[in-house]
């Protein structure tokens, strides 16, 4: 450990996060039951120790600059991780039970969230997890779920959500079906091949097209509403699909269609009522989730890299 590199204030770097997060000081003063020049202070403060300027002011409101894009992800972690330390300190994490309603869509229910959520077996035993598996918008608003797991932000403003990771998207299939049907050498042959997609092929069709590849709704052969029996076509070699790195790059018998496609970029974003501020169930649940997708982002980009 090298102390020395240890320079700031956690209460500093606590203002910064509540700053961030609520995006204004006064929002951020409410939040830690502070004052607004208090929280100014402060993360001044960790700017002077930092050398960087963290948040731009201007009449619009916060705005995080490069640097505080850059350090915004890492003062969360501390954030989860100083919650946590503090609830097993005073033996909460063991205290907290009930159950804690998540919704995602069936494929990452299924290929995600097992792994995620594992730790929650030793960290807080007592909550019991329902997972929801739909694509679906589910209402938090009308406590349909008590987290969602989305890739769009919520437009409600008494919503909490927090980008937690961003995932990947390429177009794969069997190697047994590419042997078979000829890998394609450029983004005008990916479009001779069959597909596997959703009853609405439109939304990938357009993003497929800026890239070069000229697929029709002729070319889906199969569809289905769920991702799950996507995955499964795929495997059995019914053709191609947009399909996540993370799963397909650790999948046997797997492969890119053509390399040298560039991959789609989807967020991965954290949702909940704002009852996550009292209720010490779904705020474990919420930053075991938050730690483990973005852990499994920074996974799937350095097996790719």
């Amino acid at each position: 450990m090298n102390w020395q590199a240890i320079s700031f204030d956690w209460n500093q770097v606590r203002a910064f996060l509540a700053a961030a997060e609520e995006g204004s000081f006064s929002g951020a003063a409410r939040a830690l039951k502070s004052t607004q020049p208090t929280i100014g202070r402060q993360i001044s403060a960790l700017e002077g120790s930092l050398g960087v300027m963290l948040l731009e002011r201007s009449m619009r409101g916060l705005t995080l600059t490069q640097a505080g894009r850059e350090l915004l992800d890492h003062v969360r972690a501390m954030g989860e991780a100083a919650t946590l330390i503090s609830m097993a300190a005073d033996g909460q994490s063991q205290d907290v039970t009930g159950e804690v309603t998540v919704t995602a869509t069936d494929l990452m229910s299924a290929a995600i969230l097992p792994s995620t959520l594992a730790p929650l077996r030793q960290t807080a035993p007592g909550i019991r997890v329902r997972i929801v598996a739909t694509g679906d918008i589910r209402n938090l608003m009308q406590r349909e779920a008590d987290i969602a797991i989305r890739h769009v932000r919520p437009e409600q403003s008494d919503l909490i959500a927090r980008h937690v990771a961003d995932f990947r998207g390429t177009l794969y299939g069997s190697s047994a079906y590419l042997e078979g049907a000829g890998r394609p050498r450029s983004p005008r042959e990916v479009a001779d091949l069959a597909f596997i997609g959703i009853p609405d092929p439109d939304r990938l069709i357009a993003p497929l097209r800026n890239h070069g590849v000229p697929v029709r709704a002729e070319n889906f052969v199969m569809s289905s509403d769920s991702n799950v029996v996507e995955w499964e076509l795929v495997k059995a070699g019914y053709g191609i699909s947009m399909l996540p790195e993370v799963l397909c790059e650790a999948e046997p018998g797997i492969e890119k269609v053509l390399p040298s496609l560039p991959s789609l970029q989807f967020p991965v974003w954290l949702v909940t009522h704002r009852e996550l501020r009292t209720n010490r169930r779904i705020r474990v649940v919420f930053d075991t989730l938050a730690r483990g997708l973005a852990e499994v982002a920074a996974r799937a980009s350095r097996s790719i890299s």
